[in-house]
């Protein structure tokens, strides 16, 4: 048995076989193991010391981008990748689930890829200068997704922009809402899902060679390519932290870490209007519950867990001017979490997960910030 097969073994134990162990099917891993829940809210468990205190230092932050509308702190200078930034933390020996998107909580990253106008806007409403640097490589050398649109545009899209006619176009919002499977990360590791790169990538090898579909191949290849490539900088990211996601999670704390390193990934190179969560409630109760049926957590420390998850993803923060704020997404941003619904066999998706998310609302209090605040979980 391999290395990487060893792993899996050892993750998965507990769990019930399917087609989700041969290939990436994370559907079919939750079908056949979540436990549906239909009681009520007694189990839960209220909010620890660590997350009040954890909580209390961010709300100084969220206090202060209210009272003065502007962002505690944001990059001028470094364009953010994957990659780009060292560990940051709130209080390191108080966090259960780490992972911030610069290196100082609330402090905004610098996204130049939509478009340097947007960034260049954000840095004087701040007052603030961007690098020089920066504005010299995405204007000379790098082209950005705003200038792609732009040289797309027909004369009258452009009058309707200007005269405000039309507004929403893709220029500005053009990232809409991206939404990730995060927690194939968690389910997987990275090593077993950048192998399954690798086959797709292989697997076009035919089709390019005989010229079948040519320019579509050659896209697609690119693009498994950079998908392959990021998936090692998400290793390299992850071990800034301490820790190793090249195999899959083999418990509750590592599933929702390893899951939150997938979203973090996501948010540290793209500034999507929404950069929603998915699905993850039902899929790390299977984790959870596992954990609690053979006595490695209590109740308790489940809570905690999806407490200082939900905390990072209120924390996401992006550079962006007033005037998008107002007219497009809002600020914080949208960070959605689909709980509950029904499966196609009639069964409920509700876990006690879904409880546990909700009761961030209680164990947090409600989502802070101003009237623009959609930070759904």
């Amino acid at each position: 048995m391999s290395e990487l097969n060893e792993k899996l073994a050892t993750a998965w134990e507990g769990f019930t076989k399917g087609d989700w162990q041969n290939e990436v099917n994370v559907r079919d891993f939750i079908q056949k193991n979540y436990t549906p829940y239909e009681g009520d809210e007694s189990f839960l468990a209220g909010a620890t010391e660590a997350t009040t205190t954890l909580w209390d230092k961010v709300m100084e932050g969220v206090k202060l981008e209210n009272r003065t509308h502007a962002p505690v702190d944001f990059d001028t200078a470094v364009a953010s990748t994957i990659t780009s930034h060292d560990a940051g933390y709130i209080n390191k020996q108080l966090e259960k689930i780490v992972g911030l998107q610069t290196e100082a909580p609330l402090k905004r990253a610098l996204i130049p890829f939509g478009g340097i106008k947007m960034i260049e806007g954000s840095c004087k409403a701040y007052n603030r200068e961007l690098d020089p640097m920066i504005k010299k490589i995405f204007t000379e050398y790098r082209k950005t997704h705003n200038q792609g649109v732009f040289d797309v545009y027909t004369p009258d899209i452009l009058r309707c922009r200007k005269s405000g006619v039309l507004t929403g176009l893709p220029d500005a919002y053009g990232r809409g809402r991206i939404i990730g499977d995060y927690r194939r990360v968690a389910l997987y590791g990275i090593d077993y899902l950048m192998k399954d790169k690798l086959a797709q990538f292989t697997s076009l090898q035919a089709d390019l060679e005989n010229g079948v579909n040519l320019e579509q191949t050659i896209r697609l290849r690119e693009e498994i390519a950079e998908q392959h490539r990021a998936l090692g900088q998400m290793k390299e990211m992850a071990a800034k932290y301490g820790y190793d996601i090249s195999g899959p999670a083999t418990n509750a704390q590592e599933a929702i870490q390893w899951t939150y390193f997938g979203y973090l990934a996501a948010v540290k190179s793209q500034n999507g209007a929404a950069m929603s969560f998915g699905r993850t409630s039902t899929f790390l109760d299977v984790y959870i519950e596992r954990d609690l049926k053979a006595g490695k957590i209590t109740e308790q420390e489940a809570q905690e867990m999806v407490d200082h998850l939900v905390m990072k993803l209120r924390m996401v923060r992006f550079l962006r001017t007033p005037e998008y704020d107002e007219l497009f997404s809002g600020d914080p941003i949208w960070a959605t979490e689909s709980i509950g619904g029904m499966g196609l066999d009639g069964r409920t998706l509700v876990t006690k997960n879904s409880f546990r998310f909700l009761n961030t609302l209680y164990t947090m209090g409600p989502v802070s910030g101003t009237e623009h605040d959609h930070s759904v979980v």
